[in-house]
């Protein structure tokens, strides 16, 4: 038993095994795994600070540069990146306008480019369509608010421009206001180009419409003549962005404008920018639905996105915006 040579039990299991943790550690595999990790948390922590460093051009970032705080008196017009041009350039409108010409040479220049001459309101209506017009329907959404007052009594133009007519309610009460303020010879161009949008006869039955041909530039005409004011009113039938761009060309401006076609963020953006082009020195434009739920992604983004980059201020008229260019 004493015997040196013979070796206890103990001493036949060998040097004592690493623990488990310390296996991990010395194995290629652990390794592999932490600098893969390393690696991995080094990109995105880069990424982020890049992301939160640079001027902000995703869509979230992008929305929260756009909101102003509105008062019944002004917006707040914040600064915006300095690189913020080069990320709107896309959406800008390409300037190709002629010098304005004489305000009192802007009806002959409409009739006769676009009528031939003669007033769209000679031997009206037409006979197919006389029995399928009401004597008046002037349906309209705050076509009388005060703003239109407020603005024709302050700026008193010679020409007004309505983007968006539809059958014609503030534009008859613009040109009631322009002579009950004694401005006989103001003109307002309506803009419209009067097919209404898809589904729009569930809601206005009453129009009636010949072989697919709504009626509302008919009806809208009637209720021009109706109202007697075919001296101050003229339509132009034609999609938005086409007829301003084609004003443009042919140096028409006005004093006063308008903007109530499209609601959504796009329409809206071309329409303003467009007509902005349009308005004289120390015109006024001005628009509706500044105050529709939801709003943040159509007319009032692009009203306060365009004040934004012009470094103008948006005003508020009941649930109307304005912007002066003076």
């Amino acid at each position: 038993m004493n015997d040196p040579e013979i070796k206890s039990p103990r001493a036949k299991k060998g040097p004592p095994k690493p623990s488990f943790c310390l296996s991990i550690f010395n194995s290629p595999p652990f390794y592999l795994t932490l600098l893969l990790l390393s690696f991995y948390v080094g990109y995105f922590t880069a990424t982020s600070n890049s992301s939160s460093s640079a001027p902000a051009t995703t869509t979230n970032n992008f929305s929260s540069q756009l909101q102003t705080t509105t008062t019944t008196t002004a917006a707040t017009v914040t600064t915006l990146p300095s690189d913020f041009d080069n990320e709107i350039d896309n959406f800008r409108v390409a300037p190709n306008c002629i010098d304005p010409i004489p305000t009192d040479l802007i009806r002959e220049t409409i009739l006769t480019r676009v009528y031939g001459g003669a007033s769209p309101f000679d031997n009206f209506p037409p006979p197919h369509v006389a029995n399928s017009l009401r004597h008046r329907s002037l349906k309209g959404w705050g076509s009388k608010g005060a703003v239109f007052r407020h603005l024709i009594e302050e700026v008193r133009p010679k020409i007004i421009i309505e983007v968006g007519t539809f059958l014609g309610a503030s534009a008859v009460h613009m040109a009631t206001l322009t002579r009950q303020l004694g401005l006989d010879d103001t003109l307002i161009l309506c803009i419209d180009d009067f097919r209404g949008w898809p589904g729009f006869r569930e809601q206005f039955q009453f129009i009636n419409h010949i072989n697919g041909d709504v009626m509302l530039l008919y009806q809208f005409m009637q209720n021009v003549v109706y109202s007697n004011v075919t001296d101050s009113v003229l339509p132009l039938p034609f999609s938005t962005g086409s007829t301003l761009s084609r004003l443009c060309q042919w140096g028409v401006t006005a004093d006063l404008i308008e903007i109530d076609a499209g609601h959504e963020f796009n329409s809206a953006w071309s329409d303003i920018n467009r007509a902005f082009r349009l308005l004289r020195p120390g015109g006024v434009m001005f628009g509706h639905d500044y105050f529709r739920m939801g709003d943040n992604r159509g007319v009032r983004r692009a009203v306060n996105l365009f004040a934004q980059i012009y470094g103008l201020r948006v005003q508020t008229d009941g649930e109307h915006w304005v912007i002066h260019t003076s």
